[in-house]
């Protein structure tokens, strides 16, 4: 009886050390609430609608620093960018490009970046060298 007594205990504080590692995955305490992130979604201006592939630069005094394109659900993440005023630039063919510029990075604090593009309808249609010929 006592042999069964100990092997239950034994179970469930093995059970309880499996799972005590908390909100950060098994990292250390000091870096579980660590969130130096940006991230955020990209959607079309009008329609709402997500936007997949648009290329997000992160700059850093002028500096590139990280490029990332959106997924299927026009959601971007940037981990890991050390802390300091950032630029992102969006950018995607067909729309205008985007920036959001001064966007402070801070350590343990995530920024959540949320962008709204324009479709790009203005052609610039420049005439034909042959069109100013003086006929």
């Amino acid at each position: 009886m006592k042999q069964k007594f100990f092997l239950l205990g034994f179970s469930i504080l093995g059970f309880a050390a499996a799972n005590a590692t908390g909100p950060g995955d098994g990292l250390p305490a000091a870096q579980a609430g660590k969130k130096d992130d940006v991230n955020g979604l990209v959607v079309h201006s009008e329609t709402k609608k997500p936007l997949k592939d648009v290329s997000v630069i992160a700059y850093n005094n002028t500096k590139k620093e990280k490029v990332v394109l959106t997924d299927d659900d026009g959601a971007f993440s940037f981990d890991d960018l050390k802390p300091g005023n950032y630029k992102f630039v969006f950018e995607k063919a067909g729309y205008k490009k985007t920036t959001k510029e001064k966007v402070v990075v801070k350590t343990d604090e995530a920024f959540q970046l949320n962008i709204e593009m324009i479709e790009n309808s203005d052609f610039d249609i420049m005439p034909s060298p042959g069109s100013f010929s003086g006929m």
